[in-house]
Protein backbone atom coordinates (compact mmCIF):
# COMPACT_ATOMS: atom_id res chain seq x y z
CA UNK A 1 0.00 0.00 0.00
CA UNK A 2 1.33 3.37 -0.82
CA UNK A 3 0.95 6.97 0.27
CA UNK A 4 1.49 10.28 -0.84
CA UNK A 5 4.08 12.73 0.28
CA UNK A 6 3.31 16.65 -0.77
CA UNK A 7 5.78 19.77 0.24
CA UNK A 8 3.08 22.14 0.14
CA UNK A 9 3.51 26.33 -0.74
CA UNK A 10 4.40 25.73 -4.33
CA UNK A 11 2.72 27.59 -7.17
CA UNK A 12 1.34 25.41 -10.07
CA UNK A 13 1.94 27.25 -13.18
CA UNK A 14 1.39 25.34 -16.63
CA UNK A 15 -0.82 22.90 -19.04
CA UNK A 16 -2.33 19.96 -17.89
CA UNK A 17 -4.72 17.48 -19.73
CA UNK A 18 -7.54 16.28 -18.17
CA UNK A 19 -8.06 12.04 -18.51
CA UNK A 20 -11.09 10.43 -20.11
CA UNK A 21 -13.98 10.48 -17.84
CA UNK A 22 -14.45 7.81 -15.83
CA UNK A 23 -18.05 7.82 -14.39
CA UNK A 24 -18.72 7.82 -18.39
CA UNK A 25 -16.08 5.09 -19.51
CA UNK A 26 -17.88 2.79 -16.93
CA UNK A 27 -21.43 2.68 -18.12
CA UNK A 28 -20.35 2.55 -22.04
CA UNK A 29 -17.96 -0.32 -21.06
CA UNK A 30 -21.27 -2.31 -19.32
CA UNK A 31 -23.60 -1.61 -23.14
CA UNK A 32 -21.05 -3.99 -24.81
CA UNK A 33 -22.81 -6.13 -23.27
CA UNK A 34 -26.45 -5.22 -25.75
CA UNK A 35 -24.55 -6.46 -28.43
CA UNK A 36 -22.51 -9.25 -30.65
CA UNK A 37 -20.35 -6.95 -32.34
CA UNK A 38 -17.08 -5.67 -31.44
CA UNK A 39 -17.28 -2.20 -29.27
CA UNK A 40 -13.93 -0.22 -29.50
CA UNK A 41 -13.80 3.50 -26.68
CA UNK A 42 -10.78 5.59 -26.80
CA UNK A 43 -9.67 7.78 -24.47
CA UNK A 44 -10.38 5.35 -21.73
CA UNK A 45 -8.90 6.20 -18.31
CA UNK A 46 -5.91 3.58 -16.46
CA UNK A 47 -7.73 3.77 -13.17
CA UNK A 48 -8.93 1.24 -10.83
CA UNK A 49 -12.50 1.19 -11.18
CA UNK A 50 -11.57 0.79 -15.34
CA UNK A 51 -10.01 -2.38 -14.25
CA UNK A 52 -12.39 -3.64 -12.12
CA UNK A 53 -14.89 -3.22 -14.63
CA UNK A 54 -13.38 -4.82 -17.08
CA UNK A 55 -12.53 -7.92 -14.32
CA UNK A 56 -16.42 -8.04 -14.04
CA UNK A 57 -17.01 -8.05 -17.92
CA UNK A 58 -14.30 -11.39 -18.35
CA UNK A 59 -16.02 -12.86 -15.49
CA UNK A 60 -19.35 -12.90 -17.62
CA UNK A 61 -17.41 -14.36 -20.54
CA UNK A 62 -16.53 -11.03 -22.72
CA UNK A 63 -13.38 -10.82 -24.25
CA UNK A 64 -11.31 -7.40 -23.51
CA UNK A 65 -7.89 -6.31 -25.92
CA UNK A 66 -6.39 -3.41 -24.94
CA UNK A 67 -4.31 -2.32 -28.62
CA UNK A 68 -2.91 1.09 -27.57
CA UNK A 69 -2.70 3.19 -24.10
CA UNK A 70 -6.66 4.82 -23.26
CA UNK A 71 -8.26 1.94 -25.94
CA UNK A 72 -10.43 -0.60 -25.41
CA UNK A 73 -12.36 -3.17 -27.36
CA UNK A 74 -15.16 -5.49 -25.73
CA UNK A 75 -16.54 -8.49 -27.31
CA UNK A 76 -19.57 -9.90 -25.77
CA UNK A 77 -20.36 -12.48 -28.42
CA UNK A 78 -19.88 -15.02 -26.44
CA UNK A 79 -20.91 -13.95 -23.06
CA UNK A 80 -21.44 -17.33 -20.94
CA UNK A 81 -22.89 -15.56 -17.27
CA UNK A 82 -25.60 -13.51 -16.57
CA UNK A 83 -24.81 -13.13 -12.60
CA UNK A 84 -22.41 -10.96 -11.44
CA UNK A 85 -21.82 -11.95 -7.80
CA UNK A 86 -20.77 -10.02 -4.90
CA UNK A 87 -16.85 -10.13 -5.01
CA UNK A 88 -16.84 -7.78 -7.97
CA UNK A 89 -19.97 -5.42 -7.69
CA UNK A 90 -18.77 -4.78 -3.68
CA UNK A 91 -15.57 -3.05 -5.03
CA UNK A 92 -17.50 -1.11 -7.23
CA UNK A 93 -20.97 0.15 -6.95
CA UNK A 94 -21.07 1.23 -10.77
CA UNK A 95 -21.12 -2.97 -11.37
CA UNK A 96 -24.75 -2.52 -10.74
CA UNK A 97 -25.48 -1.04 -14.12
CA UNK A 98 -24.77 -4.56 -16.12
CA UNK A 99 -28.15 -5.68 -14.53
CA UNK A 100 -30.22 -3.60 -17.75
CA UNK A 101 -28.03 -4.81 -20.30
CA UNK A 102 -27.52 -8.15 -19.48
CA UNK A 103 -31.68 -8.52 -18.74
CA UNK A 104 -32.02 -6.56 -22.08
CA UNK A 105 -30.08 -9.07 -24.62
CA UNK A 106 -30.29 -12.49 -22.74
CA UNK A 107 -33.81 -12.19 -20.63
CA UNK A 108 -32.35 -12.68 -17.21
CA UNK A 109 -29.89 -11.37 -15.19
CA UNK A 110 -28.61 -12.28 -11.74
CA UNK A 111 -27.05 -9.07 -9.84
CA UNK A 112 -25.23 -8.77 -6.56
CA UNK A 113 -26.62 -5.71 -4.20
CA UNK A 114 -23.98 -3.20 -3.81
CA UNK A 115 -24.69 -3.31 -0.08
CA UNK A 116 -23.51 0.14 1.77
CA UNK A 117 -21.35 3.19 0.92
CA UNK A 118 -18.66 5.48 2.53
CA UNK A 119 -20.57 8.33 0.97
CA UNK A 120 -23.91 7.21 1.62
CA UNK A 121 -26.53 4.19 1.19
CA UNK A 122 -27.37 4.93 -2.36
CA UNK A 123 -29.92 2.63 -2.72
CA UNK A 124 -30.97 0.37 -6.04
CA UNK A 125 -34.83 0.78 -5.53
CA UNK A 126 -34.82 3.11 -8.68
CA UNK A 127 -33.52 0.84 -10.90
CA UNK A 128 -35.75 -2.03 -9.73
CA UNK A 129 -38.50 0.53 -10.02
CA UNK A 130 -38.06 1.41 -13.20
CA UNK A 131 -37.30 -2.47 -14.83
CA UNK A 132 -40.48 -3.45 -12.96
CA UNK A 133 -41.73 -0.68 -15.51
CA UNK A 134 -40.51 -1.85 -18.32
CA UNK A 135 -42.33 -5.69 -18.03
CA UNK A 136 -39.13 -7.39 -16.00
CA UNK A 137 -40.23 -9.66 -12.87
CA UNK A 138 -37.64 -8.92 -10.15
CA UNK A 139 -37.15 -10.43 -6.80
CA UNK A 140 -34.48 -9.86 -3.65
CA UNK A 141 -33.12 -13.43 -3.13
CA UNK A 142 -30.12 -14.05 -0.97
CA UNK A 143 -28.46 -10.68 -1.38
CA UNK A 144 -28.83 -10.54 -5.16
CA UNK A 145 -31.47 -9.10 -7.40
CA UNK A 146 -33.11 -11.66 -10.13
CA UNK A 147 -34.33 -10.20 -12.94
CA UNK A 148 -36.32 -11.85 -16.00
CA UNK A 149 -37.97 -10.72 -19.05
CA UNK A 150 -39.03 -12.80 -21.98
CA UNK A 151 -38.36 -9.03 -23.56
CA UNK A 152 -38.48 -5.97 -21.99
CA UNK A 153 -41.65 -3.88 -22.96
CA UNK A 154 -41.77 -0.15 -23.54
CA UNK A 155 -43.16 1.84 -21.01
CA UNK A 156 -43.95 5.12 -19.13
CA UNK A 157 -41.12 5.84 -16.26
CA UNK A 158 -40.94 8.80 -13.45
CA UNK A 159 -37.84 8.09 -11.63
CA UNK A 160 -38.68 9.35 -7.96
CA UNK A 161 -35.36 11.53 -8.37
CA UNK A 162 -32.62 11.91 -11.20
CA UNK A 163 -30.30 9.30 -10.51
CA UNK A 164 -27.65 9.14 -12.92
CA UNK A 165 -27.05 5.74 -13.12
CA UNK A 166 -30.77 4.63 -13.07
CA UNK A 167 -31.18 6.77 -16.08
CA UNK A 168 -28.44 5.00 -17.93
CA UNK A 169 -29.04 1.25 -16.64
CA UNK A 170 -33.11 1.87 -17.98
CA UNK A 171 -31.81 3.85 -21.05
CA UNK A 172 -29.70 0.60 -21.98
CA UNK A 173 -32.36 -1.65 -21.23
CA UNK A 174 -34.82 0.31 -23.14
CA UNK A 175 -32.81 0.12 -26.01
CA UNK A 176 -33.60 -3.17 -26.69
CA UNK A 177 -37.18 -3.01 -25.08
CA UNK A 178 -40.33 -3.69 -27.35
CA UNK A 179 -41.96 -0.08 -28.40
CA UNK A 180 -40.78 3.11 -27.14
CA UNK A 181 -39.95 4.32 -23.33
CA UNK A 182 -40.41 7.48 -21.92
CA UNK A 183 -38.09 8.62 -19.22
CA UNK A 184 -39.16 11.42 -16.87
CA UNK A 185 -37.24 13.56 -13.99
CA UNK A 186 -33.93 11.57 -16.14
CA UNK A 187 -30.58 12.43 -15.04
CA UNK A 188 -29.35 15.18 -17.46
CA UNK A 189 -25.39 15.09 -16.81
CA UNK A 190 -22.73 15.01 -19.89
CA UNK A 191 -22.12 11.32 -18.92
CA UNK A 192 -26.04 10.84 -19.66
CA UNK A 193 -25.46 12.99 -23.46
CA UNK A 194 -22.15 10.46 -23.80
CA UNK A 195 -23.82 7.16 -23.06
CA UNK A 196 -26.50 8.58 -25.58
CA UNK A 197 -24.26 9.37 -28.20
CA UNK A 198 -22.34 5.88 -27.98
CA UNK A 199 -25.62 3.98 -27.90
CA UNK A 200 -26.99 6.40 -31.28
CA UNK A 201 -23.96 5.00 -33.00
CA UNK A 202 -24.82 0.95 -32.01
CA UNK A 203 -28.03 1.42 -33.63
CA UNK A 204 -30.54 2.88 -30.71
CA UNK A 205 -33.27 5.66 -31.29
CA UNK A 206 -32.86 8.22 -28.27
CA UNK A 207 -34.36 11.53 -28.61
CA UNK A 208 -33.63 14.23 -25.38
CA UNK A 209 -30.32 12.66 -23.69
CA UNK A 210 -29.41 15.94 -21.53
CA UNK A 211 -32.63 16.98 -20.55
CA UNK A 212 -35.07 15.96 -18.09
CA UNK A 213 -37.39 13.92 -20.43
CA UNK A 214 -35.89 11.10 -22.55
CA UNK A 215 -37.10 8.47 -25.06
CA UNK A 216 -35.97 5.52 -26.52
CA UNK A 217 -37.66 3.77 -29.36
CA UNK A 218 -36.17 0.12 -28.65
CA UNK A 219 -34.67 -1.96 -31.61
CA UNK A 220 -34.30 -5.22 -32.26
CA UNK A 221 -30.47 -5.13 -32.35
CA UNK A 222 -27.27 -3.30 -31.80
CA UNK A 223 -24.27 -3.67 -33.41
CA UNK A 224 -20.56 -2.50 -32.45
CA UNK A 225 -19.50 0.52 -32.79
CA UNK A 226 -16.32 3.24 -32.20
CA UNK A 227 -16.60 5.80 -29.55
CA UNK A 228 -14.33 8.48 -27.57
CA UNK A 229 -14.97 9.14 -24.23
CA UNK A 230 -15.66 12.41 -23.24
CA UNK A 231 -13.03 14.54 -21.42
CA UNK A 232 -13.59 14.06 -17.12
CA UNK A 233 -15.37 17.34 -15.88
CA UNK A 234 -14.62 16.37 -12.53
CA UNK A 235 -10.41 16.02 -12.85
CA UNK A 236 -10.49 19.14 -15.05
CA UNK A 237 -12.84 20.93 -11.69
CA UNK A 238 -9.91 19.25 -9.67
CA UNK A 239 -7.11 20.89 -11.57
CA UNK A 240 -9.09 24.41 -11.93
CA UNK A 241 -9.02 24.52 -7.54
CA UNK A 242 -5.70 23.65 -7.79
CA UNK A 243 -4.38 26.23 -9.26
CA UNK A 244 -6.61 28.32 -7.43
CA UNK A 245 -5.58 27.13 -3.87
CA UNK A 246 -2.49 27.26 -4.14
CA UNK A 247 -2.66 30.78 -6.46
CA UNK A 248 -1.47 29.97 -9.77
CA UNK A 249 -1.77 29.83 -13.39
CA UNK A 250 -3.03 26.88 -15.18
CA UNK A 251 -4.60 25.80 -18.25
CA UNK A 252 -6.95 22.42 -18.13
CA UNK A 253 -6.80 21.36 -21.51
CA UNK A 254 -10.10 18.88 -22.11
CA UNK A 255 -12.07 21.30 -19.38
CA UNK A 256 -15.33 21.84 -21.14
CA UNK A 257 -17.27 25.12 -19.89
CA UNK A 258 -20.50 24.21 -20.36
CA UNK A 259 -20.07 21.22 -18.08
CA UNK A 260 -18.53 23.16 -15.41
CA UNK A 261 -20.93 26.20 -15.34
CA UNK A 262 -21.60 25.74 -11.72
CA UNK A 263 -18.16 25.78 -10.41
CA UNK A 264 -17.06 27.93 -12.48
CA UNK A 265 -19.30 30.43 -11.28
CA UNK A 266 -18.37 29.63 -7.80
CA UNK A 267 -14.69 30.19 -8.44
CA UNK A 268 -15.27 33.17 -10.41
CA UNK A 269 -16.97 34.80 -7.63
CA UNK A 270 -14.37 34.04 -5.29
CA UNK A 271 -12.30 36.18 -6.66
CA UNK A 272 -10.32 33.63 -9.87
CA UNK A 273 -9.61 35.08 -13.36
CA UNK A 274 -11.55 32.32 -15.52
CA UNK A 275 -10.45 32.19 -19.59
CA UNK A 276 -12.63 29.61 -21.64
CA UNK A 277 -10.34 28.81 -24.76
CA UNK A 278 -12.25 26.27 -27.26
CA UNK A 279 -11.33 22.96 -25.45
CA UNK A 280 -10.18 23.84 -21.87
CA UNK A 281 -9.98 26.92 -19.25
CA UNK A 282 -7.16 28.58 -17.97
CA UNK A 283 -7.60 29.97 -13.98
CA UNK A 284 -5.23 32.38 -12.63
CA UNK A 285 -5.67 33.57 -8.71
CA UNK A 286 -3.03 36.05 -7.45
CA UNK A 287 -4.97 36.29 -3.82
CA UNK A 288 -6.65 34.57 -1.24
CA UNK A 289 -9.88 33.46 -2.00
CA UNK A 290 -12.98 35.32 -1.05
CA UNK A 291 -15.65 32.95 0.97
CA UNK A 292 -18.50 31.96 -1.05
CA UNK A 293 -21.23 29.72 -0.24
CA UNK A 294 -22.66 26.35 -1.85
CA UNK A 295 -25.11 23.45 -2.85
CA UNK A 296 -24.90 20.84 -4.16
CA UNK A 297 -27.09 19.55 -7.03
CA UNK A 298 -28.05 17.56 -9.69
CA UNK A 299 -26.63 18.80 -13.04
CA UNK A 300 -26.46 21.77 -14.16
CA UNK A 301 -26.06 23.27 -10.37
CA UNK A 302 -22.81 22.41 -8.38
CA UNK A 303 -21.33 18.38 -8.66
CA UNK A 304 -21.04 16.48 -5.32
CA UNK A 305 -18.26 14.89 -6.94
CA UNK A 306 -16.59 18.40 -6.43
CA UNK A 307 -18.09 19.58 -2.67
CA UNK A 308 -15.18 18.54 -1.03
CA UNK A 309 -12.69 19.93 -3.58
CA UNK A 310 -14.14 23.16 -2.94
CA UNK A 311 -14.28 23.02 0.89
CA UNK A 312 -10.15 22.85 0.78
CA UNK A 313 -10.29 25.69 -1.09
CA UNK A 314 -12.45 27.51 1.69
CA UNK A 315 -11.01 26.38 4.14
CA UNK A 316 -8.19 29.43 3.28
CA UNK A 317 -10.67 31.85 2.09
CA UNK A 318 -10.94 34.98 3.48
CA UNK A 319 -14.98 34.83 5.36
CA UNK A 320 -17.10 32.10 6.44
CA UNK A 321 -18.89 29.71 3.58
CA UNK A 322 -21.69 27.49 4.21
CA UNK A 323 -21.63 24.11 1.59
CA UNK A 324 -25.02 21.98 1.62
CA UNK A 325 -24.51 18.65 0.43
CA UNK A 326 -28.10 17.66 -0.89
CA UNK A 327 -27.17 14.38 -2.08
CA UNK A 328 -25.37 11.68 -0.23
CA UNK A 329 -26.12 11.95 3.45
CA UNK A 330 -22.22 10.73 4.27
CA UNK A 331 -19.95 12.96 2.04
CA UNK A 332 -18.37 15.30 5.05
CA UNK A 333 -16.07 12.48 6.00
CA UNK A 334 -12.75 14.49 5.02
CA UNK A 335 -13.98 16.96 7.19
CA UNK A 336 -12.10 15.50 10.52
CA UNK A 337 -9.09 15.05 8.30
CA UNK A 338 -8.96 18.61 7.17
CA UNK A 339 -9.26 19.42 10.73
CA UNK A 340 -6.00 17.73 11.38
CA UNK A 341 -4.26 20.13 8.78
CA UNK A 342 -5.70 23.06 11.71
CA UNK A 343 -8.95 24.10 8.94
CA UNK A 344 -12.18 25.28 11.07
CA UNK A 345 -14.91 23.68 10.27
CA UNK A 346 -18.12 22.49 12.08
CA UNK A 347 -21.02 20.55 10.63
CA UNK A 348 -24.71 20.96 11.49
CA UNK A 349 -26.22 17.91 9.31
CA UNK A 350 -26.11 17.95 5.78
CA UNK A 351 -24.26 21.50 6.49
CA UNK A 352 -20.54 22.29 6.86
CA UNK A 353 -19.60 25.78 8.29
CA UNK A 354 -15.92 26.74 7.06
CA UNK A 355 -14.08 29.43 8.60
CA UNK A 356 -11.24 30.52 6.75
CA UNK A 357 -7.97 30.31 7.71
CA UNK A 358 -4.77 32.47 7.23
CA UNK A 359 -3.02 28.65 6.68
CA UNK A 360 -2.94 25.13 7.07
CA UNK A 361 -0.19 22.51 8.19
CA UNK A 362 0.68 20.04 6.99
CA UNK A 363 0.29 16.66 8.84
CA UNK A 364 -0.63 12.66 8.20
CA UNK A 365 -4.02 12.20 7.57
CA UNK A 366 -6.20 9.52 5.72
CA UNK A 367 -8.49 9.26 2.74
CA UNK A 368 -11.48 7.77 3.51
CA UNK A 369 -13.45 8.04 -0.31
CA UNK A 370 -12.76 8.98 -3.58
CA UNK A 371 -13.24 12.35 -3.64
CA UNK A 372 -11.82 12.77 0.01
CA UNK A 373 -8.48 11.47 -0.98
CA UNK A 374 -7.82 14.28 -3.63
CA UNK A 375 -9.19 17.38 -0.87
CA UNK A 376 -6.50 16.13 1.11
CA UNK A 377 -4.13 16.33 -1.81
CA UNK A 378 -5.77 19.92 -2.97
CA UNK A 379 -4.97 21.16 0.76
CA UNK A 380 -1.23 19.41 0.94
CA UNK A 381 -0.59 21.65 -2.20
CA UNK A 382 -1.06 24.56 -0.22
CA UNK A 383 -0.50 23.93 3.78
CA UNK A 384 2.76 24.58 5.21
CA UNK A 385 5.63 21.86 5.74
CA UNK A 386 4.36 18.47 4.62
CA UNK A 387 1.41 16.19 4.03
CA UNK A 388 1.16 12.60 4.51
CA UNK A 389 -2.01 10.80 2.67
CA UNK A 390 -2.75 7.59 3.86
CA UNK A 391 -4.82 5.28 1.93
CA UNK A 392 -4.34 6.55 -1.34
CA UNK A 393 -5.91 3.31 -3.30
CA UNK A 394 -9.74 5.63 -2.99
CA UNK A 395 -7.38 8.21 -4.96
CA UNK A 396 -6.62 5.69 -7.51
CA UNK A 397 -9.79 4.60 -8.47
CA UNK A 398 -10.42 7.64 -10.38
CA UNK A 399 -7.45 9.54 -10.85
CA UNK A 400 -5.03 9.03 -13.97
CA UNK A 401 -1.14 9.65 -13.14
CA UNK A 402 -2.32 13.05 -10.62
CA UNK A 403 1.34 13.37 -9.11
CA UNK A 404 2.99 13.06 -12.65
CA UNK A 405 0.28 15.95 -13.80
CA UNK A 406 0.68 17.74 -10.58
CA UNK A 407 4.76 17.41 -10.48
CA UNK A 408 4.75 18.58 -14.39
CA UNK A 409 2.61 22.11 -12.86
CA UNK A 410 5.85 22.57 -10.09
CA UNK A 411 4.13 20.66 -7.34
CA UNK A 412 6.35 18.63 -4.77
CA UNK A 413 4.31 15.71 -4.58
CA UNK A 414 5.93 12.11 -4.54
CA UNK A 415 4.32 8.83 -3.99
CA UNK A 416 6.45 6.47 -1.12
CA UNK A 417 5.36 2.77 -0.10
CA UNK A 418 3.60 3.25 3.34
Amino acid sequence: MDKILIEGGKRLEGEVAVSGAKNSALPLMFSALLTDQPLRLRGVPDVADIRFAAALLEGLGARIERPAPGEIILDCSRVTSDVADYELVRKMRASFLVLGPLLARFGHARVSLPGGCAIGARPVGVHVAGMKRLGARVEYDSGYVDARAARLKGGHLIMELPSVGATENLMMAASLADGTTRIENAAREPEIVDLADLLGKMGARIRGAGSSTVEIEGVAKLGGADHRVIPDRIEAGTYLVASMITRGDVLVRGARAGDLSALLDALTTAGAEIAPTGDAVRLKMDRRATAVDVQTAPHSGFPTDLQAQFMALMTLANGTSIIRETIFENRFMHVPELGRMGADVTLHGSEAMVRGRSHLTGAPVMATDLRASVCLVLAGLAAEHETEVLRVYHLDRGYERIEEKLSRLGARIRRVPA
